[in-house]
């Protein structure tokens, strides 16, 4: 299986590969090892700003929140 060649540096792959939620799960299955890779957000704003992103950020582009604590 093909894997993203920023695996090993990237802060959410890295932070988010042992959540077994099916959103992680399939967002990793998805963009880090899966069919839209070259699509990733990740690898845009990292071109973009020589910089990689801020760990929460998603595949997507979005920001993923944690859930509040009561």
């Amino acid at each position: 299986m093909e894997r993203c060649e920023l695996l090993e540096t990237c802060g959410f792959f890295r932070k988010y590969e042992k959540d077994w939620s099916s959103a992680c799960k399939g967002m990793i299955s998805t963009y880090c090892v899966g069919p839209k890779m070259n699509e990733c957000k990740r690898k845009d704003y990292r071109k973009q700003h020589g910089a990689p992103p801020p760990v929460d950020m998603m595949p997507t582009g979005q920001i993923l929140r944690a859930a509040e604590s009561d």
